[in-house]
């Protein structure tokens, strides 16, 4: 995931990144200080394993989306990552939302009901999983309190920011022009006198006028809209293409069940939201053109017509996870493209693009490598290269062996060669001048490979007084050691003081030693190139 989030950083320079929530696998189940965990399997996950997750999300995604920040347009906005909204794999769902969880997610990622412009449109995430505690069972993580509705402590807060969502996407709307004007963000307030046990001094949202205008919304939440089961998903969708119609092959079926997400709830999940939730969700935000939820992990694509919306129908689209363990082989990411150009009162320029004649986002589904098949492919190299070096073992390790045997050849004639030298050593030092002495002398010199000049050659020339340093009839000649040396130990040495030769290996001794060496080879420059890419990408 750091390699795929990095390259496409790189090549696409996104000015956004919104993630879809479940940031982490069992963050719901990952006791604070506040509580323990019940459950024995995860006694030992606390806040401080939660921590450490922590900076392994910080490794694989802000880290580099810190380093590669484009400096080449000053101009351009500096890219943005919102990681907010949670998941239920994060907190939980509806009731089981203990609310230590939810408030260590929130101090470290946000909270999970903003409003955001990008692009010229209004993105709105709200923390459904939250949201759908609401009309549920009263929990036995949290305490009733009299008076309130059951649940209320989870769900109020994401009810609340719903209540007044017309005037706070206004609100943000009016900071961003201001902003963009290079004026104060906020305009000046009329100053009231409050009464401190007022219940507006809690919350102050800036009035704004009816005719304000407003950007093309896009909402943003975990748990999918509802749907009619069977609702089809589209082509795109990996584990369950669309089953073929019988009648027409060109047209879908208009009920899927194997296409479609499955409407079920169980422990800690809900595939859907309820249907009257889901409903109140895009009246209380309003001009809803989009839809982008999560949850599912697989893509899926649906058009809901029965709520109201600008352009007959909400289009919602389940982005596909980005981890290839999430039961996909393909794992991806959603392109989102936004072309809405506004003027400085923030009403739109584009009149096709205004009265619904032409759509303001785009969208791609961009799939990242299949990994598993990549770990195919690895395997597939392995079982071919085993075979290989195993073959290779075999020929070089007996080879060698035939090698080492020549060289032995060579060192029983060398063996013949040092006695002769012997019985030529021997002859100097019997100190004879007679015939036989100098019959001898030749014979093994001719043995020992030198050329014997004749003594008819060349008249003898007179001596000097003393000679010429060669030994008088009689004398003993013997060797010095450094002569000895200079002819080197295997001529005149004697068998005990040689070097002793390295042992030499037969057989499948030598087939497993020059295995294991290639292997070992093989594997080390493998695993440098390997952790060099890891490393560099």
């Amino acid at each position: 995931m750091r390699r795929a989030f990095s390259s496409l950083q790189q090549s696409l320079e996104p000015e956004t990144a919104f993630f879809l929530g479940d940031l982490f696998d069992g963050g719901r189940e990952w006791a604070t200080g506040k509580d323990k965990q019940a459950d024995l399997h995860f006694r030992n996950y606390n806040t401080h394993y939660w921590l450490k997750e922590y900076a392994r999300f910080g490794r694989i995604f802000l880290d580099r989306w810190a380093t590669r920040q484009s400096m080449d347009n000053p101009t351009r906005q500096r890219g943005r990552i919102i990681a907010s909204l949670p998941g239920n794999h994060d907190l939980g769902i509806g009731n089981g939302i203990p609310l230590s969880v939810r408030s260590r997610f929130e101090t470290f990622f946000g909270k999970g009901n903003r409003i955001d412009i990008v692009g010229n449109h209004t993105f709105v995430s709200v923390d459904s999983v939250s949201l759908s505690a609401k009309g549920q069972p009263q929990s036995d993580s949290t305490r009733h309190i009299p008076g309130q509705q059951p649940n209320q402590e989870i769900w109020e807060e994401a009810d609340a920011f719903l209540s007044r969502i017309s005037e706070r996407k206004a609100n943000v709307l009016s900071r961003e022009l201001r902003t963009r004007a290079k004026k104060a963000e906020n305009p000046l307030q009329n100053h009231t006198v409050l009464d401190i046990d007022d219940p507006i001094i809690r919350e102050v949202v800036p009035s704004i006028p009816s005719d304000s205008p407003e950007l093309p919304t896009i909402l943003l939440t975990h748990v999918p809209l509802y749907r009619s089961p069977g609702t089809p998903c589209g082509p795109l969708r990996e584990r369950w293409p669309p089953s073929p119609n019988p009648d027409d092959p060109t047209e879908p079926l208009a009920t899927d069940e194997r296409n479609a997400i499955s409407v079920s709830a169980g422990y800690q999940y809900q595939n859907v939201l309820q249907p009257d939730l889901s409903k109140e969700l895009i009246e209380k935000i309003g001009h809803v053109q989009h839809v982008f939820s999560g949850d599912d992990h697989d893509f899926c694509e649906v058009v809901h017509h029965g709520y109201t919306s600008k352009g007959g129908g909400v289009r919602e689209i389940t982005v596909k996870s980005m981890s290839w363990a999430m039961g996909v082989r393909r794992p991806g990411f959603l392109m989102v493209s936004l072309w809405n150009p506004i003027d400085e009162n923030g009403i739109s320029v584009n009149v096709s693009a205004s009265s619904g004649a032409e759509p303001t986002l785009k969208t791609h589904l961009c799939l990242l490598p299949d990994q598993l098949t990549i770990f195919i492919r690895y395997g597939l190299l392995l079982a071919l290269t085993l075979p290989i070096l195993v073959v290779r073992a075999f020929i070089y390790g007996y080879s060698e062996q035939r090698n080492r045997g020549s060289v032995d050849g060579y060192s029983h004639s060398s063996d013949k060669y040092e006695t002769s030298t012997s019985n030529y050593e021997e002859g100097y030092r019997t100190g004879s001048n007679s015939g036989a002495s100098s019959s001898n002398i030749s014979t093994e010199s001719y043995q020992s490979g030198l050329a014997v000049r004749s003594s008819a050659g060349r008249p003898r020339s007179a001596s000097p007084t003393h000679g010429y340093g060669i030994p008088e009839s009689g004398s003993i000649y013997t060797m010095t050691p450094a002569s000895k040396r200079m002819l080197g130990p295997n001529l005149y040495e004697n068998a005990s003081d040689a070097r002793p030769r390295p042992k030499v290996e037969k057989g499948m001794r030598a087939v497993w030693r020059e295995l294991k060496q290639s292997t070992m080879h093989i594997a080390s420059i493998g695993l440098f190139w390997y952790a060099w890419l890891a490393y560099t990408s």
